[in-house]
Order: C-alpha cells, then sequence, then structure tokens
C-alpha cells in the first residue's frame, strides 16, 4: 500500500502555493497593469536616460516623455474619432448598394448569397443604443482609465529606476550581480528596440496608406492612415485591420477602386514583413513566424487584445533568457562547436632525431647513457 508523508515544511509551502495561485487569481487585473507597466519602462529607459545625460534632471526628463506621448494619444484621437463616425454613417447609408454590388461579383464566380436583402434589414437603431452603448460606454471608459494608470506608473517606474534598482539587488546573490545586469541591459535593448522599430513600421505603413488613399480618392485618407499606424503594431491581425476597412470604405464609390486599395495595401504588407522589418528590427526580434504566430495564438487565449500586443516583446525576451542559458550557463541542448586544431611549429632535424634515438640509448636499468657520458666528462 503506497503511503504519502509529507512533513511540516513541505504543508506550509503547499499552503503558500494555494495561496499564491489564490492571490494571484483575485488581483490578476493589477498585476496585468503592473507588468504592461514594467515592459513599457525597459522599453522607454534608454530614451529617458539619453534626455537625463543631455542634462534634464531625471523627473523632467520622464515627465517629458510621457507628455509627448500622452499629445500623440490625443492627437490620435482627435484625427481618428470624427472621421470614424463620418465613415460609420457612410457604411450605414450605402451597405445595401455595396451588398448588391458584392453580391452580383460573387454570382460571377458561382457563389449565390442574399446580401442585399440581409443589409437592408439590419436594425441600426438596436445596434448603436440601448444595452450595446452602455456596454460600449464601459469599454471605453475601463480602457481610457487602464492607459491613464499605466503611464502614470510607467513614470514612477521611470522617475525611481535607481531606488527600484537598488532594492531589487537586496535579493540578488553578490556573485550574480554580474549575470542580472547583463540580462537587464539584454532586455531593455530588446524592448527599445523594438519600440524604436515599431514607431518606424508604423510611420511608414501611415504615410504610405496616407498618400495611396489620397491619389486614389478614399475619403477620410487620414484617419485610414493612423488606423493602419495603429493596426500595425499587432501581429498577423493587424494587417486585416489595416487593409479592409479602406477598401470597404473604397466599394460604394466602385468596385475597382476598392480593388486596386486592396491590391496596393497588400502589396505593402507583403514588402514590410519581408524586406523592412527584417532591417529595421534587425537581430531585436530574430524571432521564426512560427514562433511569432504561436506567441500571438497563446497572448490573445491569455490575455485577449493585450495578450496579443505583448505577444512581440515577451517572446523577444524570452528568446534572450534562452541564449543567456545557452551561452553563459553551458545548455545541455546546444553543443559548442570544437575548437580548431592549432597547428604544431616544425621540429629542428637535430632534436627530432635525437627524440627518436632515445629509447634505444636506455641503460637496462632505465638511467640514460647521455647523462652517463656527460658525468664521465665531467669526470
Amino acid at each position: 500500500m503506497l503511503k504519502v508523508e509529507i512533513s511540516n515544511r513541505g504543508l506550509i509551502f503547499i499552503a503558500l502555493a494555494i495561496f499564491a495561485v489564490w492571490l494571484t487569481r483575485e488581483l490578476w487585473p493589477v498585476i496585468l497593469l503592473i507588468t504592461v507597466s514594467l515592459v513599457f519602462m525597459v522599453g522607454l529607459l534608454p530614451f529617458a536616460e539619453a534626455l537625463h545625460r543631455r542634462g534634464l534632471p531625471r523627473t523632467a526628463a520622464v515627465l517629458a516623455l510621457m507628455l509627448a506621448l500622452l499629445a500623440v494619444f490625443i492627437a490620435t484621437l482627435s484625427l481618428m474619432l470624427p472621421a470614424m463616425i463620418d465613415e460609420f454613417e457612410s457604411i450605414r447609408d450605402d451597405l445595401p448598394s455595396s451588398a448588391r454590388e458584392l453580391e452580383e461579383l460573387l454570382a460571377m464566380i458561382g457563389i449565390h448569397v442574399e446580401l442585399q436583402e440581409r443589409a437592408s434589414n439590419i436594425d441600426w437603431n438596436r445596434l448603436v443604443s440601448g444595452r450595446a452603448a452602455i456596454n460600449w460606454g464601459q469599454r471605453v471608459l475601463t480602457t481610457t482609465v487602464s492607459i491613464i494608470t499605466v503611464m502614470v506608473m510607467t513614470a514612477y517606474f521611470l522617475i525611481d529606476t535607481p531606488r527600484l534598482s537598488r532594492f531589487v539587488n537586496l535579493f540578488i546573490p553578490a556573485d550574480r550581480k554580474g549575470d542580472a545586469d547583463y540580462m537587464f541591459r539584454s532586455f531593455s535593448r530588446v524592448m527599445g528596440g523594438y519600440l524604436r522599430g515599431q514607431a518606424v513600421t508604423s510611420l511608414a505603413i501611415g504615410v504610405y496608406t496616407f498618400f495611396v488613399l489620397q491619389i486614389i480618392g478614399v475619403p477620410n485618407a487620414l484617419a485610414f492612415a493612423v488606423l493602419a499606424a495603429i493596426a500595425d503594431i499587432v501581429p498577423i491581425i493587424g494587417a486585416l485591420i489595416a487593409v479592409l476597412p479602406p477598401a470597404a470604405a473604397a466599394l460604394p464609390h466602385s468596385s475597382t477602386q476598392a480593388g486596386v486599395v486592396l491590391i496596393t495595401l497588400m502589396a505593402y504588407q507583403q514588402f514590410e514583413d519581408r524586406f523592412l522589418v527584417p532591417r529595421v528590427y534587425g537581430q531585436t526580434l530574430n524571432l521564426p513566424p512560427i514562433i511569432v504566430l504561436i506567441a500571438v495564438l497563446a497572448g490573445a487565449e491569455l490575455l485577449g487584445i493585450i495578450g496579443v500586443l505583448l505577444a512581440l516583446p515577451f517572446a523577444a525576451a524570452a528568446r534572450v533568457g534562452i541564449d543567456f542559458f545557452i551561452e553563459h550557463r553551458h545548455f545541455p541542448l546546444v553543443q559548442p562547436p570544437p575548437e580548431p586544431a592549432k597547428p604544431q611549429p616544425p621540429d629542428e632535424p637535430l632534436a627530432h632525431a635525437a627524440d627518436l634515438n632515445a629509447p634505444d640509448r636506455m641503460s637496462a636499468n632505465g638511467s640514460d647513457l647521455r647523462e652517463g657520458t656527460r658525468v664521465s666528462e665531467e669526470a
């Protein structure tokens, strides 16, 4: 009969583990906000340090950085919200005719669906009023409060980085402080490189989308350009968000116009994925596409949209940790390549011949005859 005995220390450990799981579950929203704030702190720390080195006090440097981010956020909302409201009204009015055109297009390839009738029977008042409006209002309010909380916590973390570093060092053994410093600098490099690279790619797709839509004649080109720049942050799904709304906005004017928008924006997505991203990020996000897909799916399942946004930086940080263990801890799954053999200098002919004849000059008792000869000469 199997008998399991647990010591008092084991019982205490199990109780503490259960309590930790319960506490994590209860405080998960707070833990999530702290995690996001720490990620932004690590990513923005190089920028804050650069401003501090230029002569600004640390608090002033952090406040200037956060005010710049807040200004960008407010400007983005002021550009997008009015245009999105106008676009929604335009789509609502033109949806039946657009559905009829799409229905005819699908019928040409053998797909028969009744899109026009369904579009005409949509009750828009029910979608944008009552309980739905309250739910959307609560989501917007919660998201706004969360964004403000993350910005405030990030600012506090950036200002108190030296004090926070000293506090964390109290729990790190002396012989591990070098490794901890190396890991933190590596994480900071990855997060900072990710933020800089993301800013470049978002700006590039925003400018490209604006000029393409302006040339083709799609209304609200600036709003769609801002939407594309924001959607570029989201891996995989962001490509659909950046491409489909402008194409849908162009569809009421002309199906040909919508097709041109769709093709040009999808072509840029291929250019960004194959050419721009590898050169902008370099080794910062050197992740295989399958790892990116798995990270995005796992992040979406665990944390929703926030998990999708954090999937790439977390995956890159995990790669930094794995590289550290492989390089500094001799991880057993990877064996270092053998060192090449060093060339030996050529032997001198006389010395080589003497070494070859040395066994023949050994006496029976194991002494070297050459030493006996030297002794005789001294005598």
